[in-house]
């Protein structure tokens, strides 16, 4: 079982020419909404690892609710963990021109309500696969790690977005999950020690023994275990859109950790489901299926 706790939003996402300069309208030439929030992806893509997942969040009582949860019902997640706020559905507002640069506003809404009392109803489980991102409240993350490490569950905290309050629990964490930018963001606020990227990780290693993995976009993931490093290449590829792609990462890793595979399987296994969720646009409709990944890992890369 794998037990997701963050957030769930409903992305609105309109195509322009050109950004916007401050101050000034733009006419935009397409419109369109699609699922996200962090949370939600990584349960989608637990689920669609093939692993039995439920997803612990909250939405609003409006109209953008339901679109919010469309594909976390499809995916057969199990939703009784998901509450109904006043607090309107979390939402991103995204602009994205032609060159594809984009400029995004998120607006928490109901994930903010996401409080340390939700967790009590949650019955954590030993063994169990605890996933966690920042875009529900810290003292909620850091409330779920305690309950987790009380359970004997097994966290998975991905740290994104950044927030240097979150550093002082960070090593509460069985793995750690960081992109390249945000690990370099933690090691500054944590002082860790070492002339380059794998020599801080090591050392956040020495003083906290947990394990910490930091995705290098195309160039794979690393992780500094307390046994020493592992190192897993993404697939090749040419990316149509990395928006999610990290999000996959993260639910395939809990999806292969939930199965029992050894922790450098699953990293395979995350970096190239990851690496085919770049293959499509948006971010849930794009994250593969256990056998797309399958396929790939195989050798038969999508056309």
């Amino acid at each position: 079982m794998i037990t997701v706790i963050g957030s769930i939003n409903l992305d609105l996402i309109a195509t322009v020419d050109r950004l916007p300069a401050p101050g000034e309208t733009v006419m935009g030439s397409a419109f369109k909404t699609a699922p996200g929030g962090k949370g939600a992806n990584q349960a989608l893509a637990a689920a669609r690892a093939g692993a039995q997942v439920r997803m612990i969040g909250a939405v609003g009582k409006d109209s953008f609710a339901n679109d919010a949860l469309a594909c976390l019902k499809a995916g057969q997640v199990e939703l009784s963990g998901v509450r109904e706020v006043h607090a309107a559905t979390g939402t991103a507002h995204i602009l994205v021109e032609d060159a594809g640069e984009n400029v995004i506003a998120v607006v928490p809404g109901a994930n903010a309500a996401v409080l340390p009392g939700d967790l009590s109803s949650a019955a954590l489980q030993k063994g169990e696969i605890i996933l966690l991102q920042h875009e529900i409240p810290l003292a909620t993350v850091e409330a779920a790690l305690d309950a987790a490490r009380a359970a004997g569950s097994v966290t998975v905290l991905n740290t994104a977005p950044f927030n240097g309050a979150a550093a002082p629990f960070l090593e509460k964490a069985d793995y750690i999950v960081a992109n390249e930018t945000e690990f370099d963001l933690y090691g500054e606020v944590l002082k860790l020690q070492g002339r380059d990227r794998p020599a801080r990780m090591k050392n956040f290693v020495e003083k906290t023994g947990r394990t910490v993995i930091v995705t290098l976009g195309g160039e794979g993931v690393l992780a500094a275990t307390p046994d020493g490093l592992i190192q897993v290449l993404a697939l090749k590829i040419k990316p149509v859109d990395t928006v999610g792609a990290g999000d996959t990462f993260c639910g395939y890793l809990g999806a292969g950790l939930a199965s029992g595979l050894s922790l450098e399987d699953s990293l395979r296994r995350a970096a190239a489901a990851g690496s085919l969720a770049c293959l499509k646009p948006g971010a849930q409709p794009a994250i593969p299926l256990k056998a797309e990944v399958d396929a790939a890992l195989a050798g038969n890369m999508p056309s």
